[in-house]
């Protein structure tokens, strides 16, 4: 990121807003609500102004800007309608090492002004770093409808009650574990809102006395293919209340960053060929973590049950009479198809899909006669290294060599890539694409031409 956010505190200091026109106005406002001291210096200056002069609420210096007056400035805004001047204020700031904003101008500028939801003490900051302020705007207005107008009295309830929750709760677990309680707790906001002080007081004294929930679990969440729009929203919650979160590295890391900065992350990534933490370690990483009163994450991409050993995972869990719970995601073949223009079913060519796995354990046999059938599409994960063998059981078994196929590499992400051709190629095409891929074979594949939308390779 270009600019670090920061919450200023300017109460009682000094701070120089330089221009006295309507511009300038709004961000004087913004500084007195802050508390700043505040000082402007402009030619001219609004009526407004002239009314806040009065009541003693800033001090006005009229006449051309001059260097004494970044004298012992916390921070300065140049607000004027001259970009020269403006200039002047921002490189005589820079000199002195004081952040200083110019308006409509972010690269002259060592700071900028967000857009602002204010529910103090909660407080929303949104910046586009300059590039598009009606953007930032409109995120602003959508955020306004959805932050209830009273939670900053719920805000500062909760401060009030910092002292207690502390000597209540002895470890983090159960204060964050208490804290998600009350600002959950629906009846207790609004009788906050209300200033109801007898419900307040009754409500927060049965949190009080409600035990926290010391056991742990687990909570299975598919990550989906590589996109992170497509996590769903539940799988969302979930990771940002997550003690600790296992992830693999199918999981991208803007999905990762979703995540609460204080949660634990174990890192149990596999690829072919290697597998870092075998099953049965990954397996007790999840039982150890859960007994010790966590709330874990389990974090794959994909979907957990679609060939992620979801369910080997759940199963050791529930030896272990641990809680769990599955929160399905986007599997690779729906994603990875939908991303490339394929569709799996189609009425003229496909009716039915079959997902099927390239690794196969103990070296079991597929039914490649079933496989080789007409009018159904078959989507190979993990397929790769195998694709020669693929391509040779298809064709022995009677399906026409010159089927499409498609291989999707690091699906539905920025970087998605699709070869496409005939299954006698298919050998050939997979040492054009890298882990992790996914292979898409039938007659559907054909249809890329007319329906993708989302890239051109």
């Amino acid at each position: 990121m270009d600019y670090l956010p920061l919450f200023c505190k300017l109460e009682n200091r000094d701070c120089l807003l330089v221009g006295g026109g309507e511009i300038a106005e709004r961000k004087a406002r913004l500084l007195l609500e802050a508390g700043a001291k505040l000082t402007v210096n402009a030619l001219e200056f609004t009526q407004q102004f002239l009314c806040w002069q009065e009541q003693k609420q800033l001090v006005l210096v009229q006449g051309e800007f001059i260097t004494q007056l970044l004298d012992n400035k916390w921070l300065v805004i140049a607000a004027t309608d001259c970009p020269q001047t403006n200039q002047q204020v921002s490189t005589e700031s820079e000199k002195r090492r004081i952040f200083c904003n110019v308006v409509d101008s972010p690269k002259g500028a060592s700071f900028i002004m967000p857009s602002i939801i204010d529910r103090s003490p909660i407080m929303v900051a949104i910046s586009s770093e300059g590039h598009a302020p009606v953007l930032a705007r409109l995120l602003r207005e959508k955020l306004e409808a959805i932050l209830p107008q009273n939670i900053g009295k719920l805000a500062k309830y909760a401060g009030y009650l910092r002292n207690k929750v502390k000597a209540t709760y002895q470890s983090m677990t159960e204060r964050r574990r208490f804290w998600e309680k009350l600002f959950t707790h629906d009846r207790l906001a609004q009788a906050v809102a209300n200033n109801d002080s007898e419900n307040v007081e009754r409500l927060t004294n049965q949190l009080f006395a409600e035990p926290v929930d010391y056991r742990g679990e687990v909570v299975l969440v598919g990550a989906g293919p590589g996109d992170p729009g497509l996590l769903t929203l539940k799988g969302l919650q979930q990771i940002q209340q997550a003690d600790i979160i296992v992830y693999d590295r199918l999981v991208s890391n803007e999905i990762m960053n979703l995540a609460r900065r204080d949660a634990q992350r174990i890192f149990v990534g596999k690829r072919p060929g290697f597998h870092c933490v075998p099953q049965e370690q990954i397996n007790q990483i999840l039982l150890e973590q859960a007994q010790k009163g966590l709330r874990v994450v389990r974090l794959k991409g994909g979907d957990p049950f679609i060939f992620g050993r979801g369910g080997e995972e759940l199963e050791t869990l529930y030896n272990a009479n641990i809680p769990f719970s599955v929160i399905p995601g986007i599997t690779a073949a729906s994603g990875c198809s939908a991303y490339s223009g394929i569709p799996l079913t189609h009425r003229d060519y496909a009716h039915s899909v079959r997902l099927i796995t390239g690794h196969l354990k103990d070296g079991t046999q597929l039914d490649w006669h079933s496989l080789a059938a007409e009018k159904q599409t078959l989507v190979f994960y993990m397929g790769l290294s195998q694709a020669e063998n693929i391509k040779a059981n298809l064709i022995k078994h009677g399906m026409n060599g010159d089927t499409p196929v498609a291989i999707v590499e690091e699906g539905t992400t920025t970087k998605q890539k699709v070869i496409d051709g005939l299954l006698s190629e298919l050998d050939e095409l997979a040492l054009q694409a890298c882990s992790p891929s996914l292979i898409i074979v039938g007659p559907v594949v054909a249809l890329r031409e007319k329906l993708n939308w989302f890239s051109h390779n």
